[in-house]
């Protein structure tokens, strides 16, 4: 039976979409029921050096008033924290807490176990080949994990 092209863009997404609901749930059985993927995106896109509201906004392609309240609540929570800025006492400087790198190794560990249990699910050599075949087809580095946004960009150059 031959597919469309919609279909192929819906079953990429579905698989997408199958995974991180799977790691937010398994997340949420580890205790951190809090935690959703978007939170993951900013924590990461901070780590990297997303110090402000301003850059975190550009580096996930949203307003810097939705970034602020980003990270308003990932503070609150308590997985980063606003430092003072060495170089000027005026500014506040974001960073991960070990809280949050926490839930980030969590996270990565969730994934390596749901991978494995697709590995399960369709042998070894399927998945070698779907993430082969996907590899050659988007290049190996297809989505920035600190850019959910990506999809908003319409530069024609692929994601930010």
């Amino acid at each position: 039976m031959s597919r469309s092209g919609a279909d192929l863009a819906l079953l990429l997404l579905g698989g997408f979409r199958t995974l991180v609901d799977d790691a937010t749930a398994e997340l949420a059985r580890r205790g951190f029921d809090d935690v959703r993927p978007v939170h993951d995106f900013a924590m990461r896109a901070i780590a990297a050096g997303a110090d402000n509201a301003s850059e975190l906004g550009r580096r996930m392609s949203v307003s810097k008033q939705a970034a602020a309240k980003t990270i308003a609540v990932l503070a609150e929570r308590g997985y980063v924290a606003r430092e003072p800025d060495p170089a000027d006492a005026r500014r506040k400087l974001l960073q991960v807490t070990s809280l949050g790198e926490e839930v980030m190794r969590q996270g990565e560990a969730i994934f390596d176990e749901l991978r494995d249990r697709w590995l399960q699910q369709i042998g070894p050599d399927a998945l070698a080949d779907l993430e082969a075949h996907l590899t050659a087809l988007v290049g190996p580095r297809p989505v920035r994990l600190d850019a959910p946004g990506w999809v908003a960009h319409d530069d024609g150059g692929g994601p930010a």
